[in-house]
């Protein structure tokens, strides 16, 4: 399993809990789907639910298991039991941890500040996400994150935007970002892990509109 190199704009709908969400956001067009394993998120799920939404994705979508401050072996275990193809890292893991998983993993960092971005410059791997940065959560908080912190490093790391991102301002925030691809979980849901199946395919459209708009300023396909 390995990174994605994002030669083309990805759109990743993050905290599936239920295979049908898994369906609709496929015929929606996504390209990612985000299993959460944080026990403390609202969206966590278990891996006996993750085999059954892992059987309507596999060969449709990416599978991504989403984990914070997790045992190595744990995360190894879960990867390839579900399995997974990609491993995010959501909690305070260090450089030297993302590299010992290898080049499936990727880091998730918390953006609020310049020290932020820098941090999030020691981070090895193909890909990074950045969401904002809310003191005591870990993603899914509807918060946006400033455009102008992270547009800058979206133009040296291949990088998925999240933070507060929704149908009605997804378009706006791939324009002034430019990222390889942009990550919903809040913004496309009626409650914390129950998608809505037309916002997520408003939110798929939207996207790819704005990513056709800019993707002729870097080398990626819309």
């Amino acid at each position: 399993m390995t990174a994605p190199a994002l030669d083309s704009f990805h759109v990743k709908i993050c905290g599936i809990t239920r295979p049908f969400d898994a369906e609709c956001a496929i015929d929606a067009g996504v390209d990612m789907l985000g299993l959460n394993f944080v026990p403390a998120s609202p969206r966590c799920i278990d891996v006996a639910l993750a085999h059954a939404i892992a059987r309507v994705a596999r060969g449709r979508a990416r599978i991504v298991g989403v984990f914070a401050d997790a045992d190595e072996r744990v995360i190894r275990d879960v990867a390839d039991d579900v399995p997974l193809d990609l491993v995010q890292l959501h909690g305070d893991e260090t450089p030297e941890f993302v590299s010992k998983l290898g080049r499936r993993a990727f880091k998730a960092i918390a953006i609020g500040s310049a020290e932020d971005v820098a941090f999030a410059k020691t981070y090895p791997g193909d890909l990074l996400l950045v969401d904002a940065r809310v003191v005591g959560q870990r993603g899914g908080t509807g918060v946006r994150i400033d455009p102008a912190l992270v547009a800058p490093l979206a133009r040296e790391r291949p990088m998925l935007l999240a933070g507060g991102l929704g149908p009605e301002n997804v378009a706006d925030a791939i324009r002034h970002v430019v990222p390889r691809g942009v990550d919903v979980a809040s913004g496309v849901e009626v409650l914390p892990g129950i998608k809505d199946e037309g916002m997520m395919r408003r939110f798929v459209e939207e996207a790819r509109r704005a990513a056709r708009e800019v993707c002729d300023r870097f080398d990626c396909r819309a």
